[in-house]
C-alpha cells in the first residue's frame, strides 16, 4: 500500500488486475502537539493521508482503466473484487 492508500490486487487464477484508491476530501492535519502552545507541528498528515482526492485519482479511462466502479462508504473493495471474480467464473 502506498502513502495515498492506493493498492493493487491481482487474481492469481485469472491474472485480472485491480487498482483500489480510497478517495476522500476530509484530510485531517496531524503531527506533534506542543503541550505548551497547543499547536500542531510536523507534516505527517500531508504525506500519509491514507486517501486521495477525486482529482488525484489515477483510475480514469484516459489511463486505460475499464469498468470503473465507485463503492459506497463501508463497502469492502476486497469483497467486491472477490464477488466480481466469482461471478465471472460461473
Amino acid at each position: 500500500m502506498s502513502e495515498s492508500g492506493r493498492y493493487y490486487i491481482t487474481d492469481i487464477e485469472t491474472g485480472r488486475k485491480f487498482c483500489v484508491e480510497p478517495i476522500g476530501d476530509n484530510h485531517e492535519k496531524w503531527g506533534d502537539l506542543d503541550p505548551v502552545t497547543k499547536k500542531m507541528s510536523g507534516s505527517y498528515g500531508e504525506k500519509y493521508q491514507g486517501s486521495i482526492t477525486k482529482n488525484e485519482s489515477l483510475i480514469t479511462e484516459e489511463n486505460g482503466f475499464k469498468n470503473i466502479t465507485i463503492l459506497e462508504a463501508g463497502v469492502s473493495p476486497q469483497s467486491y473484487i472477490d464477488n466480481l471474480i466469482k461471478n465471472s467464473k460461473s
